[in-house]
């Protein structure tokens, strides 16, 4: 029984991480693209308070490599994407938060990335926190340098990170599979001793029974 509730306690956790999938976390956007390839510009920014209603709009500037200034490309607000600089017309999509305008993921994809495209880009989160008596309004700015190469190249923490994915998974595995063995054999001497049972009241039974007969035959005599 202790090992069938460890499972069923594993697999309660295991629902309530895929219930709170939804949870936010600022993870760094990549900063390496590749000529001619689709690329995903990361920006996120996570409430304080989630219970805490609001809204956000988001613009996007780039400043070319070289360059000093920044240039305003891509807004998002109640109306909808807009490209701003026809550098990128038809070549940014947004990928960020689908529902409603509290907006914490404002990320933006760019097709067909050109040397061009290197630089740094520049994430504006206009925010608008609503309390109960009082709106607080709440800017919030993030970088991303990106690089642009010819061929895409595999950093050392892109390896770690996948051999440790691997790693966590065989061992999720091994973990699954000894709790099934163990299970297995908890549930088998749990038969077993059933079975014993069933087989000592059987042979009580059959032993009552003949001592009653027995019984009832030396009256008649």
């Amino acid at each position: 029984m202790e090992a069938l509730n460890l499972l069923f306690l594993s697999l309660l956790c295991t629902l309530f991480v895929y219930q709170c999938h939804g949870a936010c976390a600022e993870v760094d956007s990549d900063t390496e693209a590749v000529a001619g390839k689709g690329f995903k510009l990361g920006c996120i920014s996570c409430k304080m308070r989630s219970e805490v209603e609001g809204s956000a709009t988001i613009d996007w500037y780039f400043q070319p490599k070289g360059q000093k200034v920044f240039n305003l490309i891509y807004s998002y607000d109640e109306d909808g994407p807009s490209i701003k600089d026809e550098h990128f017309e038809e070549r940014v999509d947004w990928n960020g938060s689908k529902r409603g305008n509290d907006i914490q993921d404002a990320s933006i994809y760019v097709f067909n990335v050109t040397f061009n495209d290197t630089g740094t880009y520049q994430c504006d989160f206009n925010r608008i926190l609503t309390y109960q008596n009082y709106e607080y309004h709440t800017r919030v700015r993030k970088f991303v340098h990106l690089t642009v190469v010819a061929k895409a190249t595999r950093g050392t923490a892109s390896i770690v990170s996948e051999v440790m994915m691997y790693v966590s998974i065989i061992g999720l595995q091994v973990w699954l599979l000894i709790e099934m063995i163990y299970c297995y054999r908890k549930i088998s001497a749990a038969g077993e001793e059933a079975l014993r049972e069933a087989a000592n009241a059987e042979y009580l039974a059959i032993a009552s029974e003949s001592k009653d007969n027995c019984a009832g035959v030396q009256v008649g005599e």
